[in-house]
């Protein structure tokens, strides 16, 4: 799973005119799941994410995090952070987990967040649907974090 993370101190998404999600103080998060994660890497990119401290302290140090500042999420599905440009001019989606797949794992991803961090600090996007994103980066601060599945264990012969 991967999360492209973004300080702001507001975001909103919109579709079809209809404003989905907004925050203040926070963090706006591009996510995206790929070809061979689970629920696993989900809970534990979430788990990073809430803790991954970002937000200045007294002494100007990113010392706190998201739960930390009691900030908003505001959680966008993003399938092309999964893109292979490795060739060509053309990005390859390849690596990306399937549409059914990357929408279960957003999901679970949101519902794990409104639990863990609070129902009304977490908005979203539409899984599919295509959003207009604004927000305003505070520093600017952006992070890409990572959480790559385990290999699966090797058969001992």
């Amino acid at each position: 799973m991967i999360a492209l993370l973004q300080r702001v101190s507001q975001a909103s998404v919109v579709v079809d005119g209809q404003t989905l999600g907004a925050i203040g103080t926070g963090l706006m998060v591009l996510v995206c799941a790929e070809r061979n994660d689970s629920t696993a890497e989900a809970d534990a990119l979430l788990k990073k994410l809430l803790a991954y401290r970002v937000f200045a302290d007294e002494a100007g140090k990113m010392n706190r995090s998201v739960a930390d500042v009691q900030g908003g999420l505001l959680l966008i599905p993003q399938f092309t952070l999964a893109a292979d440009t490795n060739s060509g001019t053309r990005p390859s989606f390849t690596p990306a987990a399937t549409p059914e797949l990357g929408r279960q794992l957003f999901d679970h991803f949101v519902a794990q967040a409104r639990s863990g961090h609070g129902e009304d600090k977490v908005g979203t996007g539409r899984f599919g649907a295509d959003m207009k994103v604004s927000l305003t980066n505070d520093g600017p601060v952006t992070f890409w974090l990572q959480v790559k599945p385990k290999a699966p264990a090797v058969a001992m012969q």
